[in-house]
This record gives C-alpha cells, structure tokens and sequence, in this order.
C-alpha cells in the first residue's frame, strides 16, 4: 500500500534541517520551523546579543539557510548585493534579539516580532522590518529611567532604548552565572 505524504509538511521538515542543523551543533538545543525570539534559551539570548564575528556568523548560518545561499562560511563568495541583504537582515535580527533579552530583564515592553518564527522573520524581512520601524520597542514604566524616556521627543526614545544595551548585557550575563 502507497504511504501518502504531505509535501508541505515535508518541505518544512527539510527547511528546519537545513537553516538550524548549524544552531543545533553550535547550542546544542532543539529548533524547529516554529522556533520564535521569545523560544531561545537565555545563554542562547546572550550569545546572540553579543555584538562581534562570532554571532555574526551564527546569524548568518540563520540567514543563509532560511535564503538558500549556502553555508555561512561560504558569505565571502556570494554577490555583494546578497551580502548587504544579510547584513541587513543581520542587523535587524541583532536589534530584535537584543530586546528580547531587554524584554526578559524587564526593561522594555514586549515586541510583536518575539511572536514570530525565526524563518518567517527572514523570509518576510521587508514587512517586519518596516512594521517594527513604525512600531520601535518601548521602555517599560517599571524601568527607574522611565520619566527621563517618557519626557524624551518620539523620535528620540529608541535611541535612549539603546544606549541601555552594554548596560543590559553585562546584568543579564551576570544573571545567567548566578
């Protein structure tokens, strides 16, 4: 008797296993398809949230997986426009996983891109993207600097968001390690 596939729920399967096979050896954690910013483990969070090559590159495994351009060793050898369009994606992703773990020390308030699965954040990019522009993260009322942000011009606030980031990482490491 013939066994009947479901090719949608196999295409995911091998899309998984191409785009996270690198994250599973790297963290060795378990990810799926559905895999969103809000389901990494913290010491994941942390490494990611490192800024430098080699979350770059663990980034960039991500991101030339969910594309189909190879493996990241192989960045250096893709066209130059493919490479600012992981980079841009890079950096978007960088800013997204730096707020989560904001979001976990309480500081800013939760983002709707946290909801959302690693590979549908690459592969819809251009929509996030300008969706998280319009909708940039936001201090949280119990953070002890809110009344400084609150006073602070719109369009100036992301950027008081982000000047809290070395701050940020430095206690979140020092919880992890407690």
């Amino acid at each position: 008797m013939a066994e009947i596939f479901n090719l949608d729920q196999l295409r995911s399967q091998l899309l998984e296993q191409k785009v996270f096979s690198p994250w599973r050896k790297r963290f060795g954690h378990s990810f799926t398809s559905d895999t969103r910013i809000l389901d990494i483990p913290d010491q994941t969070l942390l490494y990611l949230s490192q800024p430098g090559e080699e979350s770059a590159l663990a980034f960039y495994e991500l991101i030339m997986g969910v594309l189909d351009l190879g493996p990241a060793i192989n960045f250096s050898n893709i066209d130059k426009q493919a490479q600012l369009y992981v980079m841009e994606i890079h950096l978007f992703l960088s800013d997204l996983f730096r707020f989560e773990m904001m979001r976990r020390l309480g500081w800013i308030d939760p983002t709707s891109c946290g909801m959302i699965g690693l590979i549908d954040l690459v592969g819809n990019f251009e929509k996030y993207r300008d969706n998280f522009r319009k909708n940039p993260p936001q201090l949280s009322q119990a953070h002890p600097d809110y009344n400084s942000y609150i006073n602070l011009h719109e369009r100036d606030r992301e950027g008081f968001i982000r000047r809290l980031l070395p701050g940020a990482l430095d206690i979140f490491q020092r919880k992890l390690v407690q």
